[in-house]
C-alpha cells in the first residue's frame, strides 16, 4: 500500500492576521480595526473633532494644523465639531499620525519626538521639521531623517 503525505505546514493562524497599526490611536483608536477602515474613513473625510484630537495628541496648535492642511485657521474653526472635513485633509491627518508614531518609535518617547519636531534643525536648513509638513516632499524628508537617526547616520 502506498503511503501518502500531506504537504501542509502547521503554522499558527495568528501569523496571518493583520496587525493593528499603532497610529490608529492618534486618530481616535478603537473605531479602526484594520488598514481598510482607515482607507474608507480617509476616503469619506474625518470629522473635525478627529483632526482636533490628533492635533492635541501631537501638540500642534490650531494654526500649525491649519498650515499643514492648507486651510485657514478661521475656516477650520468655523466647521462644527462633527462636520466631516474634506478627504484631502483626512489624508494629511493619516500621514501626520503615521509620522508621529514613527517618530515615537525612533526617539523612544512621544515627548522627545515632539520637542525634536519643533526645534530648528541644521539638516532642514534651520527650519523646524514641523514647518516642512505642508508638502508631501516635506513629509518624505522628515521620514528619511528619522530613518537616518534610527540607524545612527547623522548629517
Amino acid at each position: 500500500m502506498k503511503k501518502t503525505t500531506k504537504n501542509e505546514i502547521a503554522e499558527p493562524m495568528v501569523a496571518y492576521v493583520p496587525a493593528v497599526t499603532s497610529f490608529y490611536s492618534l486618530l481616535g483608536g478603537n473605531k479602526f480595526a484594520s488598514d481598510f477602515d482607515i482607507i474608507n474613513m480617509a476616503r469619506q473625510g474625518f470629522p473635525k473633532h478627529t483632526l482636533l484630537l490628533l492635533a492635541k495628541k501631537i501638540s500642534l496648535t490650531l494654526q500649525e494644523l491649519a498650515d499643514i492642511l492648507h486651510i485657514s485657521e478661521r475656516t477650520l474653526q468655523r466647521y462644527a465639531d462633527n462636520a466631516v472635513i474634506k478627504k484631502e485633509y483626512a489624508e494629511k491627518a493619516v500621514e501626520l499620525a503615521r509620522l508621529y508614531t514613527r517618530g515615537e518609535e525612533v526617539f523612544g518617547s512621544m515627548e522627545k519626538f515632539k520637542l525634536w519636531m519643533k526645534n530648528p534643525n541644521y539638516v532642514f536648513k534651520g527650519e523646524t521639521p514641523v514647518s516642512l509638513l505642508d508638502t508631501s516632499a516635506g513629509f518624505d524628508v522628515v521620514f528619511k531623517e528619522l530613518g537616518r537617526i534610527e540607524h545612527g547616520i547623522f548629517a
